[in-house]
């Protein structure tokens, strides 16, 4: 009796580890299933059409796309650190590569770049001449300058004098700043003859899968390094940059890798505000992150270090082409900016404003709360998480101005990414549900409703936050 008892003590009992490890593999097993369905859906739904023709179906497949994002995003977070930053890395990779399935399908802006980096290979500066204009005719083709076609179809239009063109506003010089011309111009020097659309797509992939890693860097570094997968998954596999960093080349993207990587160095100083001089030479809106830039820096000396350095890259980029092009350098910026009132049709700016204030009120209101949140966000912001400034400023200025074009939120979406606060993604969604589902409704209030629930979705995450953020018991 006594020996039996002895064995029956001394054998093992089960070990807890085991379960826990099946769970683990479980878990890594279906977020690599939801990230393969992903992919898939991406491709199918890139493939289904443009947004002229087959709108409803891509904002069909783009909602089944964010819902399989969503809950891979979600099963992640249990997954080990180093497989969950394979999965990223693999699943990043894996979603740009579906955005290469399609020519572009719901903007044609990738289309302006082609043809700014042709003209700079030529030696033309870009902002020197529109594309219709006869001065550029020996460089037109038959991609860019279709002329054995009648000139319909996605993309395509005609200019006064009837020259068919794929470029959106033929009759303008272009808006881009000096780093994304630069971005063009190497682009086109490094692609093979006739690749078309390819080249600027590969580009786009080659910059999302790029802040990928920036992120990850970042994050480990200056972040939690057991969540820095996690994070980094809400920019690598997030519908919205296969669909407009990569299908649609927007050379936002540029921008956003030169910000994460001006927000992720160490201190506020030259090297930051150089790296945030390069993105607002890209495009300006990461102007917006100037404020959270300067996160706590009350001292005058750092202040100026990142102001300075900024607007010397700024205007150093700018120096060549002023050169060959004086003041025509701002191109149809100006034009731009007043175009984007918004009036005409469907959209209009300052949405949420307008429901509650007069119109002439809405722009003095709108300046006055970003001119008030920044002054907020410089002062009292964090030093160590100037990404966190950077996004409640830049995320409430898309909330304010309320653009029916989603690639403007890319921003959006890195800055989620370095901070975690998931619900900002609903800025996106807005963007996008605008942009696709608008003109299938029209006279209904599509971007009154979208920026109203992406509103909605942002309080209410602000105020559960600190009771989900608080400290949880460890055993």
């Amino acid at each position: 009796m006594t020996d039996v008892v002895t064995l029956h003590r001394r054998d093992p009992a089960p070990s807890p580890a085991h379960p826990t490890a099946r769970s683990t593999h479980l878990r890594t097993a279906v977020t690599a299933v939801l990230l393969a369905a992903l992919t898939a859906v991406i491709a199918l739904t890139l493939r289904a059409g443009d947004n002229k023709s087959a709108a409803g179906r891509l904002l069909a497949g783009y909602a089944v796309a964010w819902a399989l994002f969503a809950a891979a995003a979600w099963t992640v977070r249990k997954v080990p650190v180093r497989a969950a930053t394979v999965l990223v890395l693999v699943g990043s990779a894996a979603v740009a590569l579906a955005g290469l399935t399609a020519q572009p399908r719901t903007s044609n802006d990738m289309y302006r770049y082609a043809w700014d980096g042709r003209v700079q290979a030529a030696g033309i500066s870009p902002y020197a001449h529109p594309p219709a204009a006869p001065e550029l005719a020996r460089l037109r083709d038959q991609w860019l300058f279709p002329t054995r076609e009648a000139c319909e179809g996605w993309g395509l239009t005609h200019t006064r004098n009837g020259v068919c063109v794929r470029i959106n506003r033929p009759t303008v010089p272009t808006i881009y700043p000096p780093v994304a011309e630069g971005w063009y111009l190497a682009v086109h020097t490094l692609s093979p003859p006739d690749s078309r659309h390819k080249p600027l797509q590969v580009g786009g992939a080659v910059l999302a899968f790029g802040t990928t890693l920036a992120l990850l860097r970042v994050l480990r570094r200056r972040g939690d390094p057991r969540r820095a997968p996690a994070r980094a998954a809400l920019w690598a596999w997030c519908p919205a940059v296969a669909l407009e960093a990569v299908n649609n080349a927007h050379i936002d993207t540029l921008g956003v890798l030169f910000l994460v990587l001006a927000l992720g160095t160490a201190t506020a100083g030259t090297r930051r505000g150089a790296l945030l001089g390069a993105a607002i030479a890209v495009k300006l809106l990461p102007v917006l992150a100037l404020p959270g830039a300067l996160s706590g820096q009350r001292g005058p000396v750092r202040v100026l270090r990142v102001v300075g350095a900024a607007v010397a890259t700024v205007a150093l980029a700018y120096v060549p082409y002023v050169v060959a092009s004086g003041t025509g350098v701002l191109g149809y910026l100006p034009g731009y900016l007043h175009e984007e009132g918004y009036e005409p049709g469907h959209v209009r700016r300052f949405a949420l404003l307008r429901l509650l204030l007069p119109d002439a009120a809405a722009g003095v209101t709108a300046a006055a709360v970003l001119a008030l949140l920044g002054l907020y966000v410089w002062w009292r912001g964090d030093p160590d998480r100037p990404w966190r400034g950077a996004l409640l400023l830049t995320g409430t200025a898309l909330l304010v101005f309320s653009p029916s074009y989603p690639w403007y939120s890319l921003l959006v979406i890195a800055l989620v990414a370095m901070d975690g606060r998931w619900e900002w993604l609903t800025v996106t969604l807005a963007g996008t549900a605008l942009y696709l589902a608008g003109p299938l409704l029209p006279g209904f209030p599509v971007q009154a409703c979208a920026y109203g629930a992406a509103a909605v979705a942002v309080i209410t995450g602000a105020c559960l936050r600190p009771r989900a953020g608080s400290p949880r018991r460890t055993d």
